[in-house]
């Protein structure tokens, strides 16, 4: 694997490097720069790769200079583990890897490459802002995967462009003759009761999804806003008698100690026909969603998290519970109701039934 470094980044390495060898593949050729994701921070503290045959990228957060002695493991690892995350065939990946070979450094004398790396650090730098709001110590070295669903290489219609992830996936297919996907994944039915009516999800997701993840893609097809706090429950007997919280971060410890931590878990360890879990959002307004197992599936083969179906509009963000739901939904199916302009208004781009397009069946990208 043929690794070119920006100046800053050999610099800071203290490498001085051959030029690169334009015959190697372009899909074994990266270049990594060293960036800065805060403003008011003295020094870098990202790593961001970009592949030449793809503009596929991959981020390492937090990298501080100490840690640059470990660069080519974090770099192998990172490109390893923003695939698996995407939920591409582990033994493509694996083969990917081997074919690539060690890391070895050159020096980036291209300026379109510097460009593609220049870009894709400050989208990347955007999610890590978005996401982690300045956690004083974290790493995470697939922090860049989100950004490879954004097209690139257009000037004014993005669909003149690419999408590196498509193609990135098509290049490892196509050099290991293995399929784009193959992993253990579940179809979930997760049901939110309203008492006026059920709203529903049927969705498709890896069996070894996290939670932080399973959380992001329930608010995405029930429409949430992430604004408070969430938990789930989970059996941890056989007999279904222990239940145990599992939350995001470790203040939430503080109030329960009996609390786990969901770093690290994923929805295979709990979940199974005859245990459903429950995932709560908002403990004010207590919105609770029914999470049960329809069916494994050993070897699926198309991108997930999927949306198969969807029915039953959820609720706006604090509107009381579901008490207050269904005084809010009153008032909204009767115009004549003396209160019913004054809650439109404040419900925005609500309505009462779920728009067709929340109702497509379509991948979840996060």
């Amino acid at each position: 694997m043929q690794i070119a470094l920006t100046k800053k980044l050999a610099d800071a390495m203290e490498l001085k490097l051959p030029a690169i060898d334009e015959t190697v593949d372009p899909i074994f050729t990266w270049t990594a720069n060293w960036t800065k994701v805060w403003d008011n921070r003295r020094t870098e503290d990202m790593l961001v790769l970009v592949n030449h045959a793809t503009r596929f990228s991959v981020a390492i957060y937090q990298v501080k200079r100490k840690n640059l002695k470990n660069v080519p493991v974090m770099m192998e690892a990172a490109i390893s583990n923003t695939l698996l995350k995407m939920n591409m065939n582990p033994e493509m990946v694996s083969d990917y890897m081997r074919l690539s070979g060690e890391a070895v450094f050159v020096k980036n004398a291209g300026r379109q490459a510097a460009a593609w790396v220049t870009k894709a650090g400050l989208e990347c730098a955007f999610y890590v802002a978005r996401e982690y709001n300045g956690i004083p110590k974290m790493f995470n070295d697939t922090v860049g995967s989100s950004v490879n669903y954004v097209p690139v290489n257009y000037s004014r219609n993005p669909k003149d462009g690419f999408t590196p992830f498509k193609e990135m996936i098509k290049a490892l297919s196509r050099l290991t003759g293995k399929p784009p996907y193959s992993y253990r994944a579940f179809e979930l039915l997760v049901t939110l009761d309203l008492e006026a009516y059920k709203a529903q999800r049927r969705l498709i997701v890896p069996a070894d999804i996290d939670f932080p993840r399973l959380h992001k893609v329930l608010q995405v097809v029930y429409g949430w806003e992430s604004y408070h706090l969430y938990d789930f429950a989970v059996s941890c007997d056989d007999k279904g008698g222990r239940v145990v919280r599992l939350v995001p971060n470790e203040e939430d410890l503080a109030y329960d100690r009996d609390a786990v931590l969901m770093a690290g878990h994923t929805l295979s360890e709990f979940l199974t026909m005859t245990k459903p879990i429950l995932y709560t959002y908002d403990m004010g307004d207590d919105w609770g969603h029914e999470i049960q197992l329809v069916r494994e599936i050993e070897e699926y083969d198309m991108e997930s998290p999927y949306l198969i179906e969807a029915s039953g509009q959820a609720p706006p963000e604090d509107v009381g519970g579901v008490g207050g739901f269904l005084d809010f939904r009153e008032i909204m199916m009767d115009p004549h109701h003396p209160e019913h302009a004054a809650m439109k208004t404040w419900a925005g781009f609500w309505t009462p039934e779920l728009r067709d397009w929340r109702k497509r069946p379509r991948v979840i990208r996060l």
